[in-house]
């Protein structure tokens, strides 16, 4: 074969060339899944431009006559990282608002009255009945005391009610049922104060200092939840709050409180570690309201009841250790409205080395007996200023004794 003979075969061989080559770029074009080049960056020439790099591995430079250019259509156009979003499970969820406390006072009487009250219905229908016999009289009383309103209270509502009858006469349930209402909320005592402390003071250097509140009660009450609620009371109402987990015996105490705090905006000044010293989280989180200019102060504490001494030593030290910045305007009870005597001996514990100003009587939704209202009261001599009437999260509402012995009549 002479020369002439190799000649086609010698000018194919640049053609195929150029066109793997072209294949080859083809197949290195970056696709609508870039790749992040994890290669250290090339280091600039000496003496000139340093070289731009695309984030792509391999991405060829664009041919300068390719045409009008294509709008870059986020990360995956241009190979960066700078704006991807952010994962919707990473991102700041936004703040609740609380529901406002002015309809919650409704929402007990309703929520008594759908129980259907044993205590209200049994006393209704004893004195709906045409002639009282004294067995009629003994119903009436074991009810009471059933419902924990307690012996004192019961002996009271008992004479009241046969001199009303003896009196008066009851012709029709009507007649009953206004009579007995006249006389529970009596028992109620609807003169107590039930004002909640919460406005901020003024300090003897006149600075203004946050009003603290500290809450007690036993584990297992719905203390720290009630704390979290009542945050939100306070927001709702327009204040501005701190929270302070003093509780720092219990595990996932702080992180519950500080889940309360975050989805209302309100920050928890707590321990880095289990079992601190509780007085001192306490100070810290006072000062952090004065320093931030809050109105109030929140304090969840431990409720462990092993002994008596015990307990009065911690609750003593945190006492000391906040009064040091700013009085303490409240101590709040937490009692479990359906634990009954067993609600009454905590009570006394707490009333007698805690300086209780008020109660919280939590699940009072018709589950409890309702007479633990009269009882906690004439134990301590503090009235109830805070009911929590269910599980929501604005379930909390000031309690008020109309409302709440109407819910007990309601059928």
């Amino acid at each position: 074969m002479d020369f002439n003979d190799l000649l086609p075969y010698l000018v194919g061989v640049p053609v195929l060339a150029a066109g793997v080559a072209a294949a080859v770029r083809l197949r290195r074009r970056p696709t609508d899944t870039p790749r992040t080049d994890t290669r250290p960056a090339e280091t600039p020439p000496a003496g000139g431009a340093p070289a731009v790099g695309t984030g792509v591995a391999d991405r060829p430079a664009a041919p300068a006559d390719t045409g009008p250019a294509v709008p870059d259509e986020g990360p995956e156009a241009t190979g960066t990282t700078d704006l991807l979003e952010v994962p919707e499970d990473l991102a700041t969820p936004p703040l609740e608002t609380p529901a406002p406390t002015a309809g919650r006072l409704r929402r007990l009487r309703e929520r008594l009255a759908r129980s259907g009250s044993p205590l209200g219905t049994r006393l209704l229908g004893v004195l709906s009945r045409d002639q009282l016999t004294e067995d009629d009289w003994d119903e009436l009383e074991e009810t009471l005391l059933l419902a924990d309103v307690g012996a004192g209270p019961t002996d009271e509502l008992i004479e009241a009610l046969r001199t009303r009858v003896r009196v008066e006469g009851l012709r029709d349930g009507e007649q009953a049922r206004a009579v007995l209402r006249e006389q529970l909320l009596a028992l109620v005592d609807p003169t107590l104060d039930r004002t909640l402390h919460t406005t901020p003071t003024t300090g003897e250097d006149g600075a203004r200092v946050p009003a603290v509140v500290l809450v007690v009660g036993v584990n297992g009450t719905g203390k720290t939840t009630t704390v979290g609620k009542l945050a939100r009371v306070l927001v709702a109402d327009g204040s501005s709050v701190v929270l302070g987990a003093a509780d720092t015996f219990r595990a996932a105490a702080a992180d519950q409180l500080e889940t309360w705090g975050s989805r209302v905006g309100v920050p928890t000044v707590r321990s880095d570690r289990d079992g601190a010293d509780p007085a001192a989280v306490a100070f810290d989180a006072v000062r952090a309201g004065v320093r931030d200019g809050a109105d109030v102060v929140l304090v969840d504490t431990a409720g462990r009841l092993q002994n008596k001494a015990g307990l009065m030593d911690e609750l003593g030290k945190i006492t000391r250790v906040i009064t040091r910045t700013a009085p303490l305007s409240e101590v709040l009870l937490v009692l479990d409205a359906t634990t009954g005597q067993n609600g009454l001996n905590q009570a006394r514990v707490f009333g007698e080395v805690a300086g209780v100003t008020g109660i919280v009587l939590t699940k009072l939704d018709g589950t409890a007996k309702g007479g633990i209202v009269v009882a906690v009261q004439r134990e301590l001599g503090v009235p109830v200023k805070l009911v929590g009437l269910g599980e929501g999260p604005d379930d909390l509402a000031p309690f008020d004794p109309e409302a709440f012995v109407d819910g007990l009549l309601q059928s």
